[in-house]
Parts: C-alpha cells; sequence; structure tokens
C-alpha cells in the first residue's frame, strides 16, 4: 500500500500583527468576554498583502528546499480559500507562476468555507494514493486574508463582530503531499465527515463578513460531536479519551475550542470536571500555540492547529492526533493521523516561530490609520499602484529582509507582484 501524507508544512503568518489585549482595550471591549478568546495576537494583512502573497510566501521556502527534479514531480496545485480574487480565475495560477513550478500541473481552487483546506489535502491524499501518476506530489495551500473597516468606538462595542476583531487573522499553510510523510500520516480510511445546511457565518459581498455568533457555535459543537460520531462506526474500538494523543481543533478562538473540547469530554467520555481541564492542558492546549499568535485564518486554522501541536507537544514515541475540522454552512470532518519525533525535526527547519517572532508589531495608529484605508485594494479594483516603500515602512524592513512577495500594481484586474529582494517591476507583468 502506498504511503501518501504531509512531506513538509509552512506557515506564513504575516508581516505584521497587533496585540489583542491591546486592541481589546482601545476597543473598550469587555474584559471578561475577551478573557475568553484566548488570544495573544492577531495577524494584520497589509495593503500590499494578498491571498497570492500570503500563500507564495507560504509555500516558497517548501519548494525552495526541493531538487529541481522533485519540484517537477509536482503535479497538483490546490489553493483553498474564501478570499478569491476574481469569481472566475483562480488564484492558483498566480501561486503557480511565482513558484516557477512546472507547467504540466493541475491547478484549481477550493472554496468551503473553513473547511476548504481539509477539502483540498484530503484530494491531495486521494491523488497521490490512487496512484494515477505514480511518485507525483501535490502543493496545498490554505490562504485567507480578513479586512476590517474602521469604525468608531461606541459602535463597536454595540455589535456583535466586535469580538471577532481579536480573533480575525490573516495568513497560509502550505503543505507538499506525497509519499514520504515525514510529518502527518493520515490513518488510512478513518474519517467521519457531517455536514448541513445552516446560516452560521458568511461573506455576501467578497469584503464583507457576518454571522451569527450563537449559531456558529451551536453548529461547530454539533458538527464535532457528530463527525467523531461517523468517525467511530468507521474505526472500531475508537474511544475519544484514550485514542488520541493529542487533540487538533479548528480554531476561531481558544475559548470555542475549550468548550467543545470540554463538550466532547462529557457527553462522549462522560469525564469529570478536574480530569477535562487536565485533559486540555495536555492533548488540546499544545495545538493553540500558533493559533493564539495569528488568529483564525480560515482554511488554514486546523492546520495551524496541527503544526503547534507537533511543535510544541511532548512526545518521544510516534502519536496519533485527532483532527476537527469545521467550515461554517457546513461542512465538517474528524480524521486522524500519526506524527513521530522525525516530524518534529522536519517541521522545525521551517522556523515557524521564529517567522510569527520576525513579525512587525503594530501600534493602535498604524493599525487604524491600514483599517482606514483598507479599501485601496478590494475584490474587483481595476487599476491601482502601490507605494510599497511608504506603507508602515518599518513593516516593510522585515518583508525585505524575508524576500517577501508583494503586490505591486493592478492593470486591468490583473495583478502584478514583485520579491522585495529583488527590484520590483516598475511596470507591466513577470508573467511570459
Amino acid at each position: 500500500m502506498t504511503l501518501a501524507g504531509v512531506e513538509a508544512l509552512n506557515v506564513f503568518g504575516g508581516t505584521a500583527y497587533c496585540d489583542v489585549a491591546e486592541l481589546a482595550t482601545h476597543r473598550e471591549l469587555d474584559p471578561k468576554r475577551f478573557e475568553n478568546l484566548l488570544m495573544a495576537q492577531k495577524s494584520v494583512v497589509l495593503p500590499y498583502e494578498d491571498p497570492v502573497t500570503f500563500a507564495v510566501n507560504a509555500a516558497k521556502p517548501i519548494v525552495d528546499a526541493l531538487s529541481p527534479a522533485e519540484r517537477d514531480r509536482i503535479e497538483m496545485l490546490v489553493t483553498c480559500t474564501e478570499s478569491g480574487i476574481d469569481f472566475g480565475k483562480s488564484l492558483s495560477t498566480y501561486v503557480h507562476h511565482y513558484l516557477g513550478l512546472n507547467r504540466n500541473c493541475r491547478l484549481f481552487e477550493v472554496k468551503n468555507a473553513c473547511y476548504a483546506g481539509t477539502a483540498g489535502f484530503q484530494t491531495a491524499i486521494n491523488f497521490v494514493a490512487a496512484q494515477s501518476s505514480p511518485g507525483a506530489k501535490a502543493l496545498v495551500i490554505a490562504t485567507d486574508i480578513s479586512r476590517f473597516m474602521a469604525v468608531d468606538v461606541a459602535e463597536a462595542q454595540e455589535a456583535e463582530w466586535a469580538y471577532a476583531e481579536p480573533s480575525s487573522g490573516s495568513g497560509a499553510v502550505a503543505m507538499l503531499i506525497g509519499e514520504n510523510p515525514v510529518i502527518f500520516t493520515p490513518d488510512r480510511g478513518a474519517h467521519g465527515y457531517y455536514g448541513y445546511e445552516v446560516m452560521d457565518t458568511c461573506r455576501p459581498t467578497p469584503d464583507s463578513e457576518m454571522g451569527d455568533a450563537d449559531l456558529s457555535l451551536l453548529s461547530y459543537l454539533d458538527c464535532c460531536e457528530q463527525a467523531f460520531g461517523e468517525y467511530a462506526k468507521r474505526v472500531p474500538q475508537t474511544n475519544f479519551r484514550d485514542t488520541f494523543d493529542y487533540l487538533a481543533f479548528h480554531t476561531p478562538f481558544g475559548g470555542m475550542v475549550k468548550g467543545a473540547h470540554r463538550t466532547m469530554m462529557r457527553r462522549v467520555a462522560r469525564a469529570k470536571r478536574d480530569e477535562i481541564d487536565a485533559d486540555f492542558e495536555r492533548r488540546v492546549a499544545p495545538g493553540l500555540t500558533y493559533c493564539r499568535r495569528v488568529g483564525n485564518i480560515m482554511g488554514g486554522t486546523v492546520y495551524l492547529a496541527l503544526a503547534g501541536t507537533i511543535d510544541a507537544a511532548d512526545y518521544r514515541v510516534p502519536v496519533r492526533v485527532g483532527v476537527f475540522s469545521y467550515g461554517s454552512g457546513c461542512c465538517s470532518e474528524f480524521f486522524s493521523g500519526v506524527v513521530n519525533p522525525g516530524s518534529r525535526e522536519a517541521l522545525g527547519r521551517m522556523a515557524i516561530g521564529t517567522g510569527l517572532d520576525q513579525r512587525y508589531r503594530l501600534s493602535m495608529a498604524e493599525y487604524d490609520q491600514i483599517l482606514a484605508n483598507s479599501g485601496q485594494v478590494r475584490f474587483g479594483t481595476r487599476d491601482a499602484v502601490l507605494d510599497v516603500q511608504a506603507i508602515v515602512p518599518r513593516a516593510v524592513e522585515v518583508a525585505t529582509a524575508k524576500g517577501s512577495l508583494v503586490l505591486t500594481r493592478i492593470t486591468a484586474y490583473h495583478r502584478e507582484y514583485g520579491f522585495l529582494n529583488e527590484t520590483l517591476p516598475a511596470q507591466g507583468s513577470r508573467n511570459p
């Protein structure tokens, strides 16, 4: 049987961030409600960043580490996003170009709210396992951004979505799927999925988000229990308490994960409070390591939690991780896989934590100015030129040191990009 799993994984958590406790104070949010978010930082998208730049900046270290022969075996590129930049053209085409991949490659995009990353992941796993092109690899990139508009504090205090602002991040997770899964090996056939129509959150227009926070929580909890129940039917003798050494949840915010874990331990494992609290710290908290520093990045969030689990958990032998993926609207899946001590070493080469440490911390004045100018590059922008060097210059220094890809201009709807360690194009396109 051919193995299929994650050969490499990387996270791009943006160029800039803000401290969410400072933001909560700035917005005069209720401290008790804010504490339930279990958030520390949130990545903030800058005007010259978009889903394409996030995707390329996440995937480029993975691609650069491959030999030319290995790079040419990437025969599928899937972008997973609810932040698309065109109703027809897939942003995978831009990503494919700026990564310099072989043109003999399937390019497509998946939109399914926060479940999109798992839809792309499972498609890639099945492609490799099916051996329709023996030795081929797939690159899956979940990439999303959140742009909030400036509102006055009095209005924000009355709006439920005000509490979504501190937890909504921007970022991308790139995964190389192949036959040498040194990072994560999914258990073959061990999955349960569950979905139905519900209007818990949505994007009614390309640049706006809305939802019902209470309904979203109830849908998330319902799907977690039902998806796991289906998993247990397919995998005999499964026990929520003992089968999984660690658990990685889709993480809109840490408090929601804590609530879901508590509900599952009570209903499924029949556990008491003290045991539940200890189990959360042991099996779930490692998965919040990066989520607390980046925020909810939609389709990539559950894999951000998986990366945190691999990097922060305590294991010296192979361990099994249970993974719960949820997307509003809704679709969900519970699946599992194995990581081992070599997984941590392999993932460590990407230095995800160091990358987050290197981001520029925005002041509240800088953050508000970014929000005020967030309409500069919107969905459907026909023409624009971005003066990258003038937008938060200290953040540009961070991006330049990393050689990040940035958006430089839009000409007749066509987006043009450049790497900051190269001479940015003055006009025209990089495309041949």
